[in-house]
């Protein structure tokens, strides 16, 4: 109710709450409709730079507008961080594929969660809704988009909610374009945040933190089906897993879960579907 409040405030398209009884848990909220990003992207994907431009102009308000909000917002610190890298591993490699790691293996996985902390809590920290993808955006008529599930909120890493849009798990988009599309909301941030990352570091805090995010989500659309009898999020985990492989050229340092996805848990899947 309360991020629901901070929204309504930055006129950000979310759903208002017109009345409450929390002792009963009870809520009256306004309706944004039924047509999901997802549901107008795969019907229509000519539209598709339009629904873009538009929540990518809601985004930047949302962290600029957000500053006065952010700091009562808990902390994307680094427990939380090493948690969700922990899902992969836990969920994932060991629970779903029955992969172990030998002593090398964990000395490199250390070391590649050590740099992905590191990428996340370097950046500028802004208001971060922390699910900003096709299936939590309305197509609306005006305001563009409606914004669903931001009750997980953090104050946290600048390219969050930017990755977890362009780099959607739910739908994919040539490299180039995503690429295209990251630099578009890079040149219109306000000066002071462009002052203190440029170009090529927005790039590389972009890249890493998608990694981060896509570990996560692996992880728990794995946690989804053993643990809570949802099985069909397992059919997006190729698809998530593949934009950390795609980085493998230009990343050295993430040769080792590249290999790891590629030689170890892609196969694996394959042989379990």
């Amino acid at each position: 109710m309360r991020i629901a409040g901070y929204f309504e405030s930055m006129q950000l398209n979310a759903p208002r709450i017109l009345e409450a009884d929390c002792d009963s848990g009870f809520m009256l909220l306004t309706d944004l409709g039924d047509e999901q990003y997802i549901e107008c992207l795969t019907a229509n994907p000519e539209r598709a730079p339009e629904l873009y431009s538009d929540a990518m102009n809601a985004l930047r308000l949302l962290q600029q507008r957000g500053v006065v909000y952010q700091a009562s917002l808990p902390p994307y610190d680094e427990g939380l961080l090493r948690f969700e890298l922990s899902l992969f591993r836990d969920w994932l490699c060991d629970t779903h594929l029955c992969l172990s790691f030998d002593d090398p293996d964990e000395t490199e996985w250390q070391s590649c969660c050590d740099l992905l902390v590191d990428n996340a809590l370097n950046q500028p920290q802004v208001f971060v809704h922390r699910d900003y993808h096709s299936r939590n955006l309305m197509v609306m008529a005006e305001n563009n988009p409606g914004i669903l599930d931001f009750q997980d909120a953090v104050e946290g890493p600048l390219t969050y909610d930017l990755v977890s849009l362009l780099k959607d798990c739910y739908v994919r988009w040539p490299a180039e374009q995503v690429r295209h599309r990251a630099l578009d909301y890079y040149g219109k941030l306000g000066a002071t945040i462009r002052e203190q990352v440029d170009e090529l570091q927005f790039l590389h805090y972009f890249e890493l933190m998608g990694v981060q995010r896509h570990l996560k989500a692996a992880g728990i659309f794995c946690r989804l089906n053993h643990r809570d009898g949802k099985s069909a999020y397992l059919a997006d985990v190729p698809r998530t897993l593949e934009y950390i492989v795609e980085l493998g050229a230009q990343y050295d340092e993430l040769g080792f879960l590249v290999r790891l996805i590629e030689e170890r848990v892609l196969p694996a899947w394959d042989v379990q579907s």
